[in-house]
């Protein structure tokens, strides 16, 4: 008979992005190694991106709960007058100007550990019920937002179910802590949550390497690392047709830190010197973009080479990701860098395209892509690196040779992954011995 586990989770279909794929695929694939999930979410979350498209691996045997969230969001967007799910990008994402300040600071000083802490108690006090009725074996709470975790505190302390505490993003370590303009009190509040969080789990789970160590730094008890994957069923059947063009492809948000203006300039460069890749370049910006992206464009002349789409589904986002002649894959330019191993790299992998990133030179994503063969990592500011692997990319597309020969990928599968997470599930519910 299989065991039961809670999922905590502020994300879930049909909310788009990032930020629900790790746990809609895990709840996939949990029932194959025994394990039978029960999905906690909100009912009515503020989230800025919706896939209706993600609901197709929600299984009709899932259960799924729901109950209200209010979160000061809605108020925020009464107050300036914005639609539903922008307060977060102006909150969480823009920088500059008053309301940006004012709005980072509240968020950072009062709303701690993050803006869905009103939904904490009235969880914690459903489930408090919920779960006498309907009695699970573990429990996992996925953040950010981190205000998951706490509600997975007090569960696990109320009613002492085995929990494991899933790091999608650091906490105190998130490139913009320093942007919520912290008090010494709030900063000590924040630190003291997480604390209780990693120390009272019986078991805490990253990401990447990095994150797992530096978590292992403030508390050196059971830290796993497990990665985010792909998910074999998500690619097309059918032979992918790169584009005819020589097509550079990004998939994905683009905000101000992941703006690649290293490319822009190396193409301002190369492009007057190559008519051959004046006539043949695209690039495709698939995903939202920050207004600095679309400021260099215009300020590098390269507006007549962009094809941008805004979000579009999953399902339509992998066909632009097949089809790629490069990939594109940027990492955030901040001092959390080197720990940073984007979702996205996982999935350009089994698409068995050529990867152009641009990161940090040692890092976390660069030894994977180097373990994996699957293309070339140029730091943020090496000029040449960039265009010698522009040109080196276009040659090979010229030749009729531009592929990819990545190799070993295969165990960073969402269902090899989720095997790894349920091996921890496995472990952390073994009877104690007397």
């Amino acid at each position: 008979m299989p065991k039961k586990v809670l999922i905590i989770t502020y994300y879930w279909p049909p909310s788009g992005g990032s930020g629900v794929q790790r746990w809609l695929k895990f709840v996939k694939y949990l029932p194959q190694y025994g394990w039978d999930p029960i999905v906690f979410t909100p009912e009515n979350p503020d989230f800025q991106l919706k896939d209706e498209s993600l609901l197709k691996d929600v299984a009709p045997e899932t259960t799924v709960v729901k109950i209200p969230i209010w979160e000061p969001y809605q108020l925020f967007n009464r107050l300036t007058g914005k639609n539903k799910g922008k307060a977060n990008v102006v909150i969480g994402q823009q920088k500059g100007g008053m309301i940006h300040t004012i709005g980072m600071t509240i968020r950072g000083n009062l709303l701690i550990p993050d803006p869905r802490r009103f939904w904490i108690h009235p969880s914690v006090k459903f489930l408090t019920t919920y779960l006498k009725d309907h009695p699970v074996d573990a429990m996992v709470t996925t953040g950010p937002p981190h205000s998951m975790h706490i509600i997975g505190l007090k569960l696990h302390r109320t009613l002492g179910i085995p929990w494991i505490a899933d790091f999608r993003d650091p906490w105190t370590n998130i490139d913009f802590y320093k942007d919520l303009h912290l008090s010494c009190l709030a900063d000590k509040a924040h630190r003291r949550k997480e604390r209780m969080v990693i120390t009272e789990a019986n078991a805490v789970v990253s990401v990447t390497p990095t994150w797992c160590a530096e978590i292992e730094a403030k508390h050196p008890q059971k830290v796993v690392l497990v990665h985010n994957g792909y998910d074999e069923a998500d690619i097309p059947k059918e032979k992918a047709k790169p584009d005819a063009t020589f097509s550079i492809v990004h998939i994905g948000s683009i905000n101000e830190a992941r703006n690649p203006k290293i490319l822009w300039q190396a193409l301002s460069e190369l492009l007057p010197k190559h008519e051959g890749l004046r006539k043949n370049l695209k690039i495709k910006l698939v995903g939202k973009t920050d207004p600095s992206v679309s400021e260099d464009i215009h300020r590098y002349h390269l507006t007549e080479y962009i094809q941008q789409t805004g979000y579009i589904p999953h399902n339509e986002a992998i066909i632009f990701q097949q089809n790629a002649q490069v990939l594109l894959l940027l990492i955030n330019n901040t001092p959390n860098a080197n720990g940073i191993l984007t979702g996205k790299l996982y999935e350009y992998m089994a698409s068995q395209r050529p990867i152009l990133a641009i990161g940090p030179i040692h890092s976390d994503i660069a030894n994977l892509m180097k373990e994996t063969n699957a293309g070339l990592i140029i730091d943020f500011n090496d000029l040449e690196g960039m265009k010698h692997a522009v040109q080196q990319f276009y040659e090979r597309y010229q030749q009729g040779v531009l592929k990819a020969t990545v190799t070993g990928y295969e165990k960073y599968s969402r269902k090899a992954q989720c095997g790894v997470f349920a091996s921890l599930l496995d472990d952390i519910t073994k009877p104690s011995i007397q």
